[in-house]
């Protein structure tokens, strides 16, 4: 597909004359914040907090305490909520076996987007929220495409709508630093994984 991920997401918005059910991903509070305040007046947003990536455990709650503090201090229109998920690290680590020396950007990456995206899509099925999304895609660094591609797919999985989204686009990253500033947000300095942090480390 090659159309503007931005360009479908305002079209479907277009078309939302009261608020609707959104079932967010987020990866965490800073990349959530410009996409809360982007969305809120369109939906009643619930965040899912799934990222059994994220090591170690105390970098994880670290993350998630800093989500909930968002959701209640930033500025919205209309309600939003949180499911907290257990850290569930162990899968994790199951479904990426033989990929762990992948570089960022690549299969393993693949792996953990849909991991966090069926579980988010399967939620929002259950639970029978209007649309699902994630945060992933206002990050300069997360490949667009492959998160929207693997969106749809789960769609046509669970039977629940999925929210197209660039939210990079129209300078949302730059927003989301702004915001983070605003609400003086723990911004980390990796992905989530300690294979990022390798990474990192050898840059």
């Amino acid at each position: 597909m090659n159309e503007s991920y931005y360009k479908l997401c305002l079209e479907e918005l277009d078309k939302i004359d009261k608020p609707k059910k959104l079932l967010l991903h987020s990866c965490c509070a800073p990349c959530s914040s410009h996409v809360i305040s982007y969305l809120t007046k369109y939906f009643d947003i619930t965040i899912l907090y799934y990222n059994p990536n994220i090591s170690p455990k105390s970098e994880y709650d670290k993350r998630k305490k800093e989500q909930i503090r968002l959701i209640n201090e930033i500025d919205k229109e209309n309600k939003i909520d949180i499911i907290d998920c257990d850290y569930d690290n162990d899968l994790y680590e199951k479904l990426i076996k033989g990929y762990e020396d992948c570089p960022e950007r690549g299969n393993r990456c693949t792996i953990c987007f849909n991991l966090r995206l069926d579980k988010t899509a399967r939620v929002a099925n259950e639970l029978e929220y209007d649309y699902f999304c994630t945060t992933l895609t206002v990050s300069p660094y997360k490949n667009s495409k492959l998160i929207n591609e693997i969106g749809k797919q789960m769609e046509e999985k669970y039977k629940v709508k999925w929210l197209y989204s660039d939210f990079k686009k129209e300078n949302g990253y730059k927003h989301s630093i702004e915001l983070s500033k605003k609400y003086g947000l723990y911004r980390q300095d990796y992905c989530g994984c300690k294979y990022s942090v390798r990474e990192k480390k050898l840059d």
